[in-house]
């Protein structure tokens, strides 16, 4: 895999020499700008090497990371950008997210945070982590980019084409990768509300203290630092669609708003004082249980039956290995139109192993995979060597890893294990602390996971902000 360009633009030699470190030691190519400007120019040069991240600090003298973003957008409207700053404000994150943000980052951040957010804003901004950009096409009615004749995503695709008739709510489910806003994109393209905004917003990748701001919007003065009044996704999507994404991240008090957009189609900017009026067809989606969320208090069961009334079920790409040789097609053609690369053909051979493997991480693993291998291969057809990361087929069992300052007799600290037992008692008889358990199980996830924040926090059911906490708390960064 070829490695990936990450451009750090800091303006105190302090803070870009242990940024750069991090990242150096994440497996990155580090290029370096002290200031603004310098960032602009490196970024803009097309004659340079592609840059495929940028880490960003807000507050730098003379033109501050705002305008850098601002000044960038325009020609590289997909570029993956985090920004970072020890000075922070509802107001100055709002107006990075809105500028074009992917992630914002409070310093100081732990190494696995910063890891983590640029890996992330890879994943969903650029090409190689978006499905619906390569698919995406004025003319077409929106459901020809839904591939695969497997019976699971035929069914999928006709409730699709059915939910596109009405103006009912939809929620489409199933595990990261499989395509859900590829479905809510045709659903759109297909409904009388096509050619009106489409927006998109991720519910878990914005900081909690800002959702409603950014749903709903904000009153100049409403707040400390809201020097002017901002628009929310909301307005933005009047008369369209609002596809919200990882809907079960929402915090209880956005859900109560949110139901009551629902029920009265009306919403109350923050410090507002009057509500505004707002027509928008809501198309929801989780790869959560829903269901278990209500059970568990973490969400409101009248939001969820209100979410629910027109619900789609997306398999994964393991439950339906017969579309893999129409999405593997569609992706080389897809790939060679948009970077410019010769069109490859595949083996016999690869394709049978790109129809044994598992796909833990669905359609959009299966197009990072052949993106890298169509970048990175010298042959005009692909071959079981073009994907060697297929071989590797770990045991479902998994020893449990010792976190730090663990006792020796940690379950799971030897090597021969391949699924220890994690014992409900101590050497004493008496039952072990819940917190004791609870930090050797995220320890056990992170190793299996390879310190994937979005997949362990998936697996184990939390939402990635109390991951995130529980990681810091017990101590278990790298």
């Amino acid at each position: 895999m070829a490695e990936k360009k990450v451009l750090i633009v800091e303006d105190e030699a302090t803070q870009m020499a242990l940024l750069e470190g991090v990242v150096a030691r994440a497996g990155y190519v580090v290029e370096k700008a002290m200031t603004g400007p310098a960032a602009v120019s490196r970024l803009l040069d097309t004659s340079a090497d592609k840059i495929d991240v940028v880490l960003l600090d807000l507050i730098m003298p003379g033109m501050n990371g705002i305008k850098v973003l601002e000044s960038v957008r325009p020609s590289l409207p997909s570029l993956p950008v985090v920004m970072l700053t020890a000075h922070s404000s509802i107001n100055t994150v709002v107006e990075a997210m809105q500028a074009g943000a992917n992630d914002f980052i409070v310093k100081p951040a732990s190494a696995e945070r910063i890891r983590t957010a640029l890996e992330a804003a890879m994943e969903t901004s650029s090409f190689v982590g978006e499905i619906a950009p390569m698919t995406d096409s004025s003319k077409s009615s929106g459901f020809s980019s839904l591939i695969g004749a497997s019976q699971g995503m035929q069914a999928a695709t006709l409730l699709a084409q059915k939910a596109a008739k009405t103006n009912i709510p939809v929620l489409i489910e199933g595990e990261s990768g499989v395509g859900k806003e590829v479905f809510a994109t045709a659903i759109h393209k297909a409904s009388d509300r096509a050619g009106k905004p489409f927006v998109a917003v991720n519910c878990g990748a914005i900081p909690e203290n800002l959702v409603e701001s950014i749903l709903f919007g904000h009153e100049k003065g409403s707040f400390t630092g809201a020097t002017e009044r901002r628009q929310g996704k909301f307005q933005e999507a009047h008369g369209g669609t609002l596809f919200l994404d990882e809907v079960g991240e929402l915090p209880l008090d956005v859900q109560v708003k949110l139901l009551r957009a629902l029920q009265e189609k009306v919403i109350d900017p923050v410090g507002g004082k009057n509500s505004i009026q707002v027509d928008i067809r809501i198309i929801s989606a989780t790869n959560r249980n829903l269901s278990e969320r209500v059970a568990e208090g973490a969400f409101r069961e009248d939001l969820f039956y209100r979410l629910n009334v027109y619900p789609i079920v997306i398999p994964p790409l393991q439950e339906r290995a017969t579309d893999i040789p129409a999405l593997t097609e569609h992706f080389l053609d897809t790939i060679s139109h948009m970077e410019g690369l010769p069109r490859r053909q595949i083996s016999g051979p690869a394709l049978a192993a790109l129809g044994a493997y598992h796909w833990p991480g669905n359609i959009r693993q299966l197009q990072n995979a052949l993106f890298r291998a169509v970048t990175l291969s010298e042959q005009d057809i692909l071959g079981p060597n073009d994907f060697p990361h297929l071989g590797d087929h770990r045991p479902q069992g998994v020893a449990l890893q010792p976190p730090i300052n663990a006792p020796a007799n940690f379950p799971g600290a030897s090597a021969s294990h391949t699924s220890a037992i994690l014992p409900l008692e101590n050497a004493d008889g008496h039952s072990r602390p819940l917190a004791e358990m609870e930090k050797v199980i995220i320890a056990a996830a992170l190793h299996r996971y390879d310190g994937k924040m979005a997949e362990v926090a998936r697996r184990l059911g939390i939402g990635r902000s109390t991951l995130y906490r529980k990681v810091t708390e017990y101590g278990l960064e790298s």
